[in-house]
């Protein structure tokens, strides 16, 4: 027998909600660049009855070749800064506006761990970006850490952080 319970967490299901509302009352369509999350918060928002009023598009780019093949993040950003950088998500977020119909992009990228750490980068750090279509080029973006927490932690609050972002 199939389980049709919640797919994800009461707290993740709640917030998407409230992005899709939200967004859906200011006619926004959303675009989602994710790595360390793969593709959570796009599977939050479409939990959502009417999310594809929302949700455009999301680009699950794992791998720095994903990175810059599908949302053109360029080779000196990963090799200078690291793909676990707010530089890095910049320039996702960036390309996912660019290949998009959406209004708002979020990007995520980080170490959920358990292994990948490094002394400047520890398991549990995680970057966030957001750029709006129309808005400036000033860089939006964000670094957390979530050091105290095993890689599902790490993921469901890199996702919940992720979902903020995108409220209007």
């Amino acid at each position: 027998m199939i389980d049709t319970g919640k797919l994800l967490p009461a707290d993740i299901e709640e917030l998407a909600r409230k992005v899709v509302d939200q967004n859906a009352a200011a006619g926004r369509k959303i675009v989602l660049a994710e790595s360390c999350t793969g593709g959570l918060v796009a599977a939050a928002l479409t939990e959502v009855p009417g999310s594809s009023a929302v949700l455009d598009r999301g680009f699950v780019t794992y791998s720095n070749e994903a990175k810059m093949e599908s949302l053109g993040v360029p080779l000196d950003i990963i090799e200078t800064f690291g793909a676990v950088s707010i530089a890095c998500v910049w320039a996702m977020a960036k390309g996912a506006l660019e290949r998009s119909n959406a209004d708002v992009a979020v990007a995520i990228s980080g170490v959920a761990g358990p292994d990948g750490g490094t002394k400047l980068k520890p398991v549990g750090t995680v970057v966030f970006a957001r750029a709006t279509r129309n808005g400036d080029d000033k860089p939006e973006g964000e670094l957390k850490l979530f050091n105290d927490l095993d890689r599902a932690g790490v993921r469901h609050q890199a996702t919940l952080c992720a979902l903020e972002l995108l409220l209007p």
